[in-house]
This record gives structure tokens, sequence and C-alpha cells, in this order.
């Protein structure tokens, strides 16, 4: 017996009740799993650092450009997995050269390329401008060269320009945070708008998926700001993480409420696929979406930031719930997005039957893949560190004195 056919034959075992022989098989793997979740971190980055320069909040001034290049380091690498999933990705040009306006997916490119060439690519360049400049000034290795081209070769540094600069990044805020929304609201869209499959097919979608998104992107700047700010000798600075981790709380409590209410509206509604869904929540997905998703991701992390605001805890202890927590959160986003996509397909359209996945170590399906496309934006992002470092210095030192 060859390995493709045991493993269809280790799969047939583990169907259950009456299914179609095309849908055996989950045609949507984990790339497409991944695919949401980095995009979502992109959201959630630039929804946090949008709060510096449109709401003014001063305490997280300390992580506003790292949440910029972290962001943009994982919009980056967030359309690879679609391209690895397709069959012909050399083709992918040409919804550029094509336009269909009428497909969500074909419009992604279009989504993509607005956000990250008009808005990050923008803000940043706006907000590093002045800096890169001096950069560039004092060096005098390759690297002046490559803040001389990232600057455009320009040399104004006058308080018109910065004044300019300033406003500039406001403005391109203002139009980002509908942006971000429209990013990756969409991709909740498009599994929302899907009425054949009573998983998916719900108008709260791509709320859920956006407020999920917000969770997990500040999230994982809470987390980069935990681990590289020790290792650059410099103190985390408590005020800034708890403003970060309020944030973060409501957050959560909003994405909490969300899925409840989807929950809820699907039980009132009682249509004839509640049997098969409850069979598959109880059965396939209990593990992934009972205890990782729900209990790990959200109840704990929930009640580790109610007690850190109920008891006033020392910075020490503070710290460790928070990174607790927000390693938790990372771990029940993704598994939320791999509930919604691969739970999806888990059911026959008969409603009478279930399947199961089995994901591959090797190949561009596999597990290792995976743990590559999940490396991958953190590469980039130390590399992006490397010529622009986000650390300013200043003002968390004004901040440090001024708390303490």
């Amino acid at each position: 017996m060859n390995p493709a056919t045991a493993s269809l034959y280790e799969l047939l075992k583990q169907v259950t009740g009456y299914i179609y022989p095309n849908e055996i098989e989950v045609h949507w793997g984990i790339l497409v799993v991944v695919y949401p979740y980095l995009t979502g971190l992109v959201a959630g980055a630039f929804i946090l650092a949008s709060l510096v320069k449109v709401f003014n909040v001063k305490e997280l001034q300390p992580v506003y450009r790292l949440s910029l290049l972290t962001a943009l380091a994982f919009i980056i690498i967030a359309p690879l997995p679609l391209l690895l999933h397709l069959g012909h990705p050399e083709r992918s040009y040409e919804i550029f050269l094509t336009p269909n306006f009428t497909s969500a997916m074909a419009m992604f490119g279009f989504v993509y390329a607005w956000y990250l060439m008009v808005v990050l690519l923008l803000e940043i360049w706006f907000t590093y401008r002045r800096d890169i400049i001096i950069w560039s000034q004092g060096e005098k290795s390759v690297m002046r060269w490559i803040h001389k081209v990232i600057s455009l070769f320009s040399t104004d540094t006058s308080e018109k320009s910065v004044e300019f600069d300033k406003k500039a990044v406001k403005a391109i805020t203002i139009i980002g945070i509908p942006s971000a929304f429209l990013l990756h609201g969409y991709v909740g869209f498009i599994f929302g708008s899907i009425k054949a499959n009573p998983w998916w097919s719900s108008v709260l979608m791509p709320i859920v998926f956006l407020f999920s998104a917000i969770v997990s992107g500040i999230a994982l700047v809470i987390l980069l700001y935990m681990i590289l700010t020790p290792l650059r000798g410099e103190k985390i600075s408590i005020g800034c993480l708890d403003k970060m981790a309020s944030y973060l709380f409501y957050a959560v409590i909003v994405d909490f409420s969300l899925e409840l209410l989807d929950f809820i509206h699907r039980l009132y509604e009682s249509e004839e696929s509640i049997k098969i869904l409850s069979e598959l929540v109880m059965n396939r997905l209990f593990i992934s979406l009972g205890v990782i998703q729900v209990m790990l991701g959200m109840l704990l992390p929930l009640g580790v930031m109610i007690c850190i605001k109920l008891f006033r805890f020392d910075e020490e202890l503070r710290k460790l719930l928070y990174f607790v927590s927000v390693i938790l959160i990372q771990l029940g986003i993704f598994a939320t997005r791999w509930n919604v996509v691969i739970g999806g397909q888990m059911f026959s359209k008969s409603f009478r039957g279930l399947t199961a996945y089995k994901m591959e170590l090797t190949g561009f399906e596999g597990f290792f893949m995976t743990l590559v496309l999940l490396i991958l934006p953190f590469i980039v992002l130390s590399i992006l560190i490397k010529i622009l470092p986000p650390w300013d210095r200043s003002v968390e030192r004004s901040l440090g004195e001024r708390i303490a």
C-alpha cells in the first residue's frame, strides 16, 4: 500500500455517518488557516499604533514604531500561504490585470496593495524620514546608502518639513484605520457570505474576525515589547504595559461577547444544521474549540487580567501574568482560525456525517511549512528593526521617570 492510499485509508476510518465522496478530504488546509491569522496580526498591530497618533495615547509612544514595523513585517509574509496553496502561484499577478469587482477573493490583491503601499509604507516613511536623514549623515558603512535610498535622497530636516511629516502621519493613520478594518474584515466577509455552509454563514463573521484580529495584534506587540526591551538592556515601562493590557482586556471582552452572541443566535434559530454542528463541536472540535480557544485562549487570560485589575500585584508578577496571558491569547486566536477554516469543512452538505483532517509533516500543506511561514515574519521584523530602529529612548526615559 503506497503512502497516499494509506493516508486515505486512515482518514476513512475517522469518517462517521453519511458523507459524500468529494467531501472526505478537506481541501482548505493549514495554509488557509495561517493566512487569516497573519493578516489579523497586521490589523491589530496597526490599530494599536493608531491610538498614539489619532487618539493621542501618550503611554503607548514607546511601542508606536514597533507596532508599525510589526504590521509591515507580517503583511509582507501574509500572502505567501495563499500563493503556496494555489495550483499556479505564478499567475497571481493576473488579478491586477483582469480585476473582478464582484469577487471578494479577486479583490484581495487590491486591498493588500492599498494597505501595504499607500497606508503602511507611507506612514512609516513619514515617521522615519527625519531620523533616516540624520542617520545617513553620521554613518560610513553600507547602511548609509541604504538610509539614503530609503529617504529618497532627501536632506530637508527643517521645522517646516518635520511639521508636515507629523500632519501627513496623522492623515494617513486616519485613513489607515478603516483600511485595517477592511483588510481583515473582508476575510470574515468571504467566509460569512458562503450561505451553503451554516458554520460560516453568519452576518457576525466579519465583525468577529475583526475583533479577534485586534486582540491578536495587541497581544503580539505586548509579547514583542516584553521580549525585546530587556534584550536591549532597557527597563520595561510598566505604564506602557498596563495601558496596552487595558486595551487588550477590553478587546477580549468585546470579542468574547460577539462570539457568545453568535453562538446564542445559532442556538435560537435551531435550523436543520444545528444537530450536525452540535456533533461537530462536541466531537471533532471539542479540544480545539472548547479547551484551547475558549478555556485557555479566552476565559483564562480574561480571568487573569480581571485579577490584575482587582488586586494590585507588584510589577514583576504583573509582567509574568501579562506574558503568560498574551501567549495563551495567541494560541486561542490561532485555534479560532483553525476551527473556522478546518471545522467548516468537516461536516457533509447532507448534514448526516463528519470527516476528519490529517495534517502532513512535509510538503506545501505540511506542519514544517506552517512553522516556516510563522517564523518568517519575525525574521523580516528583525531585518526591519536593524534598518529602522523603533526605539525612542528619550520618550521611554521620561515615561519611566514620571512613573517612578
